[in-house]
């Protein structure tokens, strides 16, 4: 199986002009391994995330690194890909949150010591496999969670802009912070060159609806994607489909203009691909308890757009 080693994953844009450091076909799988989103930088507890090369010296931070532009053999520009994500399997040791005066939280008197520069290091604790796909993540002596590993940021490079990869968002994928973009689901998006140029990293151990602080649990990972080619499909944005249902997605802000243009999305896509009257569609909405609201990325005060996503059952369909 190819594979793309660590030291290749230190990406920060999404550059269609890079050079593909892996091609593969589609169908055939294939191994990333991952960076945490300080490019390895925070390893300690109290740390001290200021006054480091990923925030300070560079801008945009050097941060949120990816790997690719990975090249799928035969991809058109204007072919879906459905991304197919296979397993992820996160580092065996931690992972990382801190605090730094940054998201809502800014430099709040109410709230100076959640404010106050930190670096939190949760452990991990492997399972009886004895890899972390059934481990556990400790953030402290007494408060575990099961791991519940995604991709936080998959994206295919843009047609004509270079876009970072921490604040990169849009129909092209990006820094969105999925919670459903792990393993088991396939991540659909349109590409915008010959050969698809795909990004991907910044995986999470796990992470709470809205990552309200702008930091979820940061780790190394090995991501396992395999990549079907749909030629000529067009989506209106990315979307997801599990074995159990379907989710479209928006960005914007404000937040119920992300949700909106979700449900209308999810809306067209229940008429044009599975006949659903527009009339039941919209009531469907309303009614059906298996349609579920989630709004994954909600990080106020960053130049970030808000992620949300709207699910619909398949055993509705």
């Amino acid at each position: 199986m190819k594979r793309l080693s660590r030291e290749q994953a230190k990406v920060y844009v999404f550059d269609r002009s890079l050079p593909p450091p892996l091609r593969v076909a589609p169908g055939e799988k294939f191994i990333l391994e991952t960076e945490d989103a300080s490019s390895g930088f925070l390893r300690a507890e109290g740390q001290s995330p200021l006054n480091r090369p990923f925030i300070d010296e560079t801008w945009p931070p050097s941060a949120n690194p990816v790997a690719g532009p990975i090249y799928i053999e035969g991809v058109h520009k204007g072919d879906l890909l459905g991304i197919k994500i296979e397993d992820i399997l996160v580092a065996g040791d931690q992972s990382f949150t801190f605090a730094a005066r940054r998201g809502p939280i800014h430099d709040s008197y109410q709230w100076s010591e959640a404010a106050a520069p930190w670096t939190h290091v949760l452990r991990h604790e492997p399972g009886r496999s004895g890899t972390m796909r059934d481990g556990k993540i400790w953030f402290n002596d007494k408060v575990c969670w099961p791991v519940t590993p995604f991709i936080g940021t998959i994206a295919v490079a843009p047609e004509r802009e270079v876009i970072t990869s921490i604040y990169g968002q849009g129909i092209g994928g990006g820094n969105i912070d999925c919670r459903d973009i792990k393993p088991g689901n396939t991540f659909y998006v349109n590409s915008q060159n010959e050969g698809g140029l795909l990004f991907v990293g910044d995986v999470h151990a796990s992470q709470g609806d809205t990552e309200f602080s702008g930091v979820a649990a940061e780790t190394r990972a090995e991501v396992t994607l395999a990549v079907e080619v749909i030629p000529g499909k067009k989506i209106p944005f990315p979307r997801i489909e599990t074995p159990h249902s379907l989710i479209a997605l928006y960005n914007s802000r404000p937040l119920e203009h992300a949700v909106t243009k979700a449900i209308f999305i999810l809306m067209a896509w229940l008429v044009e691909e599975y006949g659903l009257s527009q009339r039941d569609a919209y009531m469907q909405i309303s009614v059906n308890p298996g349609v579920r609201v989630h709004i994954y990325q909600m990080i106020p005060d960053m130049p970030l757009c808000y992620t949300a996503g709207v699910e619909f059952p398949r055993e509705c369909l």
